[in-house]
């Protein structure tokens, strides 16, 4: 065996172990099926929804079975590139909250286009929508309040630039986060980065993961951070005295699902798209905290969201392109402004 061969069998065995743990916090996670007889579903959605939709599916559909990973999408994307190296992808459909990733695969050919009949029924964010990819659903971000240490509720994204904000406020590594990243690059799209400038005169900080911004704020070492709706919600769900309030200039970063090119189960991934895209499914991913991609689908009134179509409106608009040509250089620029002057 070559050591090109050696070396890649390596990189396919360490992702296949890092991947054998991951799946959120719940006490059973499926591993992705190698049999080629099940449909597999790489996806970033935390265990708790993405099992009640495949549960959901598999009982209108028993004849299909299903197994899934849930992991976050840089760790997803790694394993893809791993396994198309090995020259074959185990997973029939990805579903992240990357955009740029599905634009960079679209680029490399490898998914499939498919238009679900219920695209008339949903909303789609997406001008340049060919069939690569589709919206499953809406995600947003705020500005969630330690509700112990912040009194007065922030209403714009300058509030954030009060004296009760100074050190006390972080925005997740952009670097370690793609939805973090997306939100960055969203608000310099907006206010430049003069904004992130005056963060940095504040004493902002640079968090780590999304999820951790947030448990840092619920445990009063931070006052506040840029946060994620259904991470949030799920946080506040449990007790933490926590809030999430949403400026007038939304952060909404799309979902989309994909069904990869060469699948053997295409008649199965299309109907799960299709459930997906359906209202049983889509009323799981309200009940999240985040937002439907159908009209017809409201969000509960305590998480206070926008509907579908206003917060498209208010959405901050950006060339998913552009941002995946530029992610480097905004990292970059982003970790130089707001990083700790030694």
């Amino acid at each position: 065996m070559s050591k090109k061969s050696i070396l890649l069998l390596v990189i396919v065995m360490l992702c296949s172990t890092l991947f054998a743990g991951c799946g959120g916090n719940d006490k059973k996670a499926n591993a992705p099926a190698a049999d080629g007889k099940k449909l597999v579903i790489y996806t970033s959605m935390k265990e708790s929804l993405i099992s009640g939709i495949v549960e959901g599916f598999k009982k209108k559909n028993p004849g299909i079975e299903v197994d899934y990973q849930s992991a976050g999408a840089g760790k997803l994307m790694a394993k893809i590139a791993a396994e198309r190296q090995s020259g074959h992808i185990l997973a029939d459909i990805i579903w992240t909250s990357e955009v740029p990733d599905f634009y960079s695969m679209k680029k490399e050919g490898i998914l499939e286009q498919y238009k679900s009949p219920l695209l008339n029924e949903i909303v789609n964010p997406f001008e340049d929508y060919d069939g690569s990819f589709t919206t499953a659903r809406l995600g947003t971000l705020g500005i969630a309040i330690n509700t112990d240490k912040i009194k007065t509720p922030p209403t714009q994204w300058s509030d954030l630039l009060k004296p009760e904000y100074k050190g006390a406020f972080a925005i997740a590594d952009p670097a370690l986060s793609g939805t973090s990243y997306m939100s960055v690059a969203l608000l310099e799209k907006q206010f430049g980065w003069e904004f992130f400038e005056k963060l940095h005169a504040n004493q902002a900080r640079i968090g780590k993961g999304s999820g951790q911004v947030i448990d840092d704020t619920a445990s009063g070492e931070l006052a506040a951070s840029l946060a994620v709706d259904y991470i949030t919600n799920d946080k506040i769900k449990k007790g933490a005295h926590l809030a999430l309030y949403y400026p007038p200039e939304l952060l909404v970063v799309p979902s989309p699902v994909a069904i990869f090119k060469g699948t053997t189960k295409l008649d199965a991934a299309k109907k799960f798209v299709d459930y997906l895209l359906g209202p049983e499914a889509q009323a799981l991913i309200a009940a999240e905290g985040t937002l439907s991609v159908r009209p017809d689908v409201k969000s509960p009134e305590k998480f206070k969201l926008p509907e579908a179509a206003e917060a498209l409106k208010r959405a901050i608009k950006i060339n998913y392109n552009e941002a995946l040509a530029s992610k480097e250089a905004t990292i970059k620029k982003f970790t130089e402004i707001l990083q700790v002057k030694k």
